[in-house]
């Protein structure tokens, strides 16, 4: 009786499944549970690294979602400069499943936000999303005004989709601690006022995510019983860390905790799928060619890979890889990211 891995495929193994692959395009890596076409609806959400999902759907002129645009046309710049088509709506960065969980609900009147408004130097910024206005708004109203308009954004994006495509980027976060209200930073990172006797810091846990991702599935079928939903991990590492460790560690144990949680929740339900682009940029494989030299902001090269991958999956035809002649930034300028702005804020 021989071994019983003597029958397994190539993709079984490391030296035949990595080794011996070319980093950008390992065989096998992406088997898709279900088809996503061009003509597939698409809804994005998620952390810093979710915008280049975004950005190459639409790109492609896939039917990616984005029903929050401005009235008038800006330069594109300007446009991700204040949150415009880097998502399905202008939400910005979703770094937790707890934070999508809580603007479904919020959207639809069944949560509120404690401290929605929050206040620096005479302007106003909705805690929520607190990059999207770079100098805030004029008044508390004016906030609030704006989040009426983003939520009924929110609603008619959901309304939409097809397919809902979540990143997972964050296990850490920071709450209100009587009402649990999480947010996308610290208060006082961008505006606000940090206070411990009201705003702690939270570590997610696996079950916990699961749980969140559970009722974020729930609540989706709830609006379309056929929507599916294809989760991804951020390879971002965490800029800093709110527990007293090494930011390795806790980068470590985020990335860990989140890629089980994603792995987990989709070998539970047929209509969620996991692509692998976190997989595939943090591959030993790769070496730095994947990372900035930073080590936390991904390369175009890095994010051509991931997506190629994607579209060869999918069986489209314009899966364009990396051209290496091509130009390349040192840091990824284009990218908002409001998770970098606690070091530029210490800086």
């Amino acid at each position: 009786m021989g071994s019983p891995y003597d029958q397994l495929p190539d993709t079984a193994f490391w030296r035949t499944g990595v080794a011996e692959q070319a980093p950008d395009v390992i065989a096998g890596l992406y088997e898709p549970k279900f088809p996503i076409t061009p003509e597939t609806r698409i809804m994005t959400a998620g952390s810093c690294f979710a915008q280049h999902i975004h950005r190459n759907l639409a790109e492609r002129a896939w039917s990616v979602i984005d029903t929050e645009t401005p009235a008038k046309a800006l330069p594109a710049r300007v446009l991700r400069q204040f949150g415009y088509g880097l998502y399905s709506a202008r939400y910005g960065n979703i770094y937790t499943a707890r934070q999508l969980l809580q603007l479904i609900k919020e959207a639809y009147g069944e949560f509120s936000p404690a401290e929605p408004v929050w206040d620096r130097e005479g302007r106003f910024y909705d805690s929520q999303r607190p990059n999207i206005e770079p100098d805030g708004f004029a008044s508390g109203d004016q906030v609030i005004e704006a989040r009426t308009h983003h939520l009924a954004a929110v609603r008619q994006a959901l309304g939409e989709a097809d397919v809902f495509i979540f990143t997972l980027g964050l296990t850490e976060t920071w709450l209100h601690r009587a009402t649990g209200t999480v947010y996308p930073m610290a208060p006082g990172t961008l505006a606000g006022t940090y206070d411990p006797a009201h705003h702690g810091f939270y570590n997610f846990t696996l079950p916990e995510i699961m749980e969140d991702l559970d009722a974020i599935r729930e609540s989706l079928h709830a609006l379309n019983p056929d929507m599916k939903m294809l989760l991804t991990v951020s390879p971002v590492p965490l800029t800093a860390t709110g527990v007293e460790r090494h930011v390795l560690q806790s980068t470590t144990y985020s990335k860990s905790v989140l890629r089980a949680a994603a792995g987990g929740f989709c070998a539970g339900h047929a209509d969620v799928d996991y692509f692998p682009s976190f997989d595939l940029i943090t591959s030993p494989a790769a070496g730095d060619r994947f990372y900035a030299p930073n080590l936390r902001s991904v390369t175009e090269e890095g994010v051509s890979a991931a997506m190629s991958m994607f579209f060869v999956a999918q069986g489209a035809e314009d899966a364009v890889l990396f051209d290496q002649s091509a130009p390349q930034s040192d840091e990824d300028d284009d990218i908002i990211c409001e998770e970098a702005l606690i070091e530029a804020a210490r800086r």
